[in-house]
């Protein structure tokens, strides 16, 4: 009489593999079956029980069992015989990838973009290296080979020659004078004019605005400081940026600190914050202006705060004018402050550092992220 057949002791990574794919897997997987199978002849059961517990053949639980005792956890996935030989080899795949991500204006197209039936038609017309695809076998060739479709985005090195000490300076002052550290900025233009948002409504019957097609108010600019050490936003709507508005915010900024010990505020480089002026009253006061490299005001803490006040409060709004506008603005900053730990507060936080850190991936307040290797 022939010996039982059972699967051989189980390691514990694959013991832990085959729990997890039968607690994740549908039972009309190949893979979650063949599992089950092998759990339980791990079990002690036998080849009649397992056959009536996976309504299965008992000679397709004999070879399952045999083939994972000769190669593992890569007896789970099927390997299909037949079909259709393949039409392009390797080579031909790496030249279709090539191609998609190629501009069509290098290649002598009159268009900026590839669609899929573009690409198609134009593999099958090029000279000298014809590939006939289908559409959908084009889409599954570029998605296996990780090419998506993608929203092209903009960006800009710094070519300021302080950069590195401008960062370090920064990064200095946040980890070592957190509660002397204050960054500021303009947010804005701030126009009235209806503004497209979310709330919630009756399905299919969502909140109307008003267009406007003639706009006599102007703009504002809301000049704002983020106190690092408490976590206080505050700030004032002005008609432009200047130098002026700049230096009253700068002694806003001093007066909230009057022990007069010596202060840092984080702030870009504008023209209208580096004014003979403004150094000299900085100077005077022991406020030192920590000034963040050419395009990289991704490095000014404040940035981040700007994201829950553009959703609160531009967001879904209709301001008859600038002084309703601002007394909105005024209302939402006496709640933040308030409610500064608020969820939706800490989440609109972390999407717009997510927004001012993606084109370029920059650390928060840091380096570049360093490439993979």
């Amino acid at each position: 009489m022939a010996e039982p057949v059972h699967v051989r002791r189980l390691t514990d990574q694959e013991g832990y593999e085959l729990q997890q794919i039968v607690r994740r897997g549908s039972t009309n997987s190949v893979s979650y079956r063949r599992s089950m199978m092998v759990l339980s002849s791990a079990g002690g059961n036998g080849v009649l029980v397992i056959a009536k517990l996976v309504q299965a053949d008992e000679d397709t639980i004999r070879n399952v069992i045999h083939r994972f005792n000769e190669i593992g956890l890569a007896c789970l996935d099927p390997r299909w015989a037949g079909g259709r030989p393949r039409l392009l080899s390797g080579d031909d795949g790496d030249y279709v990838v090539a191609t998609a991500t190629t501009r069509p204006a290098r290649l002598g197209q009159p268009f900026t973009r590839w669609s899929i039936r573009k690409l198609a038609a134009y593999l099958r017309r090029v000279h000298g290296h014809v590939i006939k695809i289908g559409r959908e076998a084009l889409r599954c060739l570029l998605a296996r080979r990780g090419i998506t479709f993608q929203r092209t985005k903009t960006w800009k090195e710094s070519p300021d020659p302080e950069r590195d000490a401008k960062l370090d300076r920064i990064e200095e002052v946040l980890e070592h004078f957190p509660d002397r550290v204050f960054a500021f900025d303009e947010f804005g233009p701030l126009g009235i004019r209806p503004t497209a948002g979310s709330c919630w409504a009756e399905q299919s019957r969502p909140e109307r605005h008003p267009a406007t097609y003639h706009r006599t108010h102007g703009i504002r600019y809301f000049h704002g400081c983020w106190s690092v050490g408490d976590d206080t936003l505050w700030g004032v709507n002005r008609r432009k940026k200047g130098a002026a508005n700049t230096l009253a915010a700068l002694r806003s900024i001093r007066a909230a600190r009057q022990d007069g010990a010596p202060i840092y505020v984080i702030l870009d480089n504008l023209s209208a914050h580096r004014g003979d002026t403004i150094r000299r009253w900085a100077k005077k006061n022991r406020v030192e202006l920590c000034v963040t490299p050419t395009y990289a005001s991704w490095a000014n803490p404040i940035e981040a705060h700007f994201g829950p006040l553009r959703q609160f409060t531009v967001g879904n709004s209709n301001h008859r004018n600038h002084t309703a506008q601002t007394r909105a603005l005024h209302a939402y900053l006496r709640w933040r402050n308030a409610n500064a730990r608020h969820p939706d507060i800490l989440a609109a936080q972390r999407r717009e550092r997510a927004r001012i850190r993606s084109e370029k991936g920059n650390r928060w307040g840091g380096r570049p992220r360093a490439a993979e290797t």
